[in-house]
């Protein structure tokens, strides 16, 4: 039945319509092309769209992405050091057969110039007749064209150039087309709560923002993989402290540039709205609006526009002795000066102190490297080196699937210690400094799994290792009494899901900031604190 159905008239008459419809597809851009630019930059213009298809073709087939603008958007923002992560011999190679021996054919071949009579006719026929042939060869085959399309979304990503042109022009769009203007203005109405105007002592969250660690492999949710009788710790020192774990968290996005702004807007995923995200303030901005003093620090690829015209540093410039080499620093250095902050911090508060006078309330941002793909091995010093064998390689597809676990566990296994000893220098300074630590993951990681590598899919289509990311709380005992808060009854919250939907509101909520932003159902800590700090005003939904 599967023989006689493959070789069915109505099979082969789709497949037939399929390859020249794709043939016109082309053509129309090559068409639309030519017409736009001159004559003699008509070899110029095919030198780059060869370019691009061997370099799409090479990631496409290398890690599996899916170039739709997203992930265009995602190469545009990548850092010399990360696009460095990227360039290897095999790349190197594949451009060699795909893209350096067709242009040096193409230098060869000469395009005299054409009468501006029959430059013209051409140019207006030849895209009319292309568009013509494939408008003809999809309505051929319109039904079963548009439930595959239905069914097979990437697909439409999958057709080399036309895909990146198609996402290139989306992402030109949006970034130059459409006027950015002036961010919105949000939480005009923010104001500091009785906890935060009443408070004692100065008080301190730290929110650190992980990178590419995924839900599947965190060690605290103590899931047990294929091959594995047991679980894996890569959360060993998180696990001897007492932290919350939201085992079943969703992210915002399958990477930095959706994810980012989206934990840090009062609407997320629920309601996702990128254009509006990308021009509003952010949760920093509501805080900073408060009162509450904001410091983002980044080991990463910037901010994207969550923490614009607030106090910032970066890792790299503050150079720490150890941890950074060739532009990249570990993460160690995101913490390497908390001691020194939180002495300074209480020092500064008993100086300034007077009658009626608030200590200061301030968060620290932490924007971490964490596991960010594919030089997992290069994201942790050598101690860190437990699981073994490793891939020491950014060529992913030349490890095996458990050396690439390997080096992945590892990364995580140095976040775990970051997050670890920033945690234990926050109950060192317990005495002086009320403190918490929220650690987000911003999204997950395909580590070969259904041939997919990194991240960054379509997020209709995005598998769930991409989506589920690790979320964990600890709170000081102080900051805790601060607010009211019973960490009992937020540990049985931790049971139930989580999304990055919670992480604005949630703050809000642990930093006393009074808004008509907040929305108590995305609240974590609603329900766990006592009567006299509970009555937020609330958004009503």
């Amino acid at each position: 039945m599967r023989d006689r159905a493959f070789t069915a008239p109505s099979t082969w008459g789709f497949a037939l319509a399929l390859v020249v419809g794709v043939f016109a597809l082309h053509l129309l851009l090559m068409a639309l092309m030519f017409a736009m630019l001159p004559q003699r930059l008509h070899k110029l213009g095919l030198a780059s769209v060869l370019a691009l298809s061997a370099s799409a073709g090479y990631f496409v087939r290398q890690y599996g992405v899916v170039l739709d603008p997203g992930m265009l958007q995602n190469v545009l923002h990548t850092d010399v050091a990360e696009a460095r992560e990227l360039f290897s011999g095999t790349f190197a190679l594949h451009l060699l057969l795909y893209a350096l021996l067709p242009l040096a054919l193409l230098w060869r071949t000469p395009m005299p110039p054409v009468p501006w009579r029959r430059a013209l006719a051409w140019r207006v026929l030849l895209p009319v007749a292309a568009a013509l042939l494939a408008v003809a060869c999809v309505l051929a085959i319109f039904q079963p064209l548009s439930a595959l399309m239905r069914n097979q979304r990437s697909l439409r990503y999958a057709l080399t150039p036309a895909n990146v042109v198609w996402s290139l022009a989306s992402v030109a769009q949006r970034r130059f087309v459409t006027p950015p203007g002036a961010r919105q203005a949000i939480g005009l109405d923010a104001q500091p709560g009785p906890a935060m105007t009443l408070a004692v002592r100065p008080r301190v969250l730290v929110l650190v923002v992980g990178e590419t660690a995924r839900a599947a492999n965190w060690g605290l949710n103590a899931a047990t993989r294929p091959g594995e009788a047991q679980p894996r710790q890569t959360t060993p020192e998180l696990a001897r402290l007492p932290v919350l774990n939201f085992a079943r968290t969703t992210a915002c996005g399958t990477s930095t540039e959706v994810s980012l702004p989206c934990m840090f807007a009062p609407v997320g995923r629920r309601d996702y709205d990128e254009a509006r995200i990308k021009h509003s303030e952010s949760l920093l901005h509501v805080l900073d609006r408060a009162g509450v003093r904001v410091h983002w620090r980044d080991n990463q690829s910037g901010c994207k526009g969550v923490c614009d015209g607030l106090p910032g540093d970066e890792v790299a410039a503050l150079n720490v002795a150890g941890l950074c080499n060739d532009g990249r620093c570990f993460d160690e250095g995101l913490v390497a000066d908390l001691d020194d902050r939180l002495r300074l911090l209480a020092r500064s508060a008993a100086a300034a102190a007077a009658p009626g006078a608030a200590p200061s309330t301030q968060i620290w941002v932490l924007h971490m490297l964490g596991s960010h793909g594919p030089s997992y091995f290069r994201r942790y010093p050598p101690a860190f080196e437990r699981f073994k064998p490793t891939c020491t390689s950014d060529e992913l597809r030349g490890c095996t699937e458990q050396q690439i676990a390997n080096a992945y566990d590892n990364s995580l296994l140095y976040t775990d210690h970051v997050l670890a000893t920033a945690i234990r220098t926050l109950q060192a300074h317990a005495g002086a400094v009320d403190s918490a630590l929220v650690f987000a993951s911003d999204h997950g990681e395909s580590l070969g799994e259904a041939g997919l590598f990194l991240h960054g899919m379509p997020y209709a289509i995005a598998p769930d290792v991409q989506k589920e990311v690790p979320f964990v709380m600890w709170l000081g005992d102080g900051f805790a009494a601060g607010i009211g808060l019973n960490l009992a009854c937020l540990q049985t919250r931790a049971t139930v899901p989580a999304a990055h939907d919670h992480l604005f509101h949630t703050v809000l909520s642990l930093l006393d900031v009074r808004s008509a932003l907040y929305e108590r159902s995305f609240d974590l800590s609603d329900g766990c604190r006592n009567t006299a700090t509970a009555a937020l005003p609330t958004k009503q939904r």
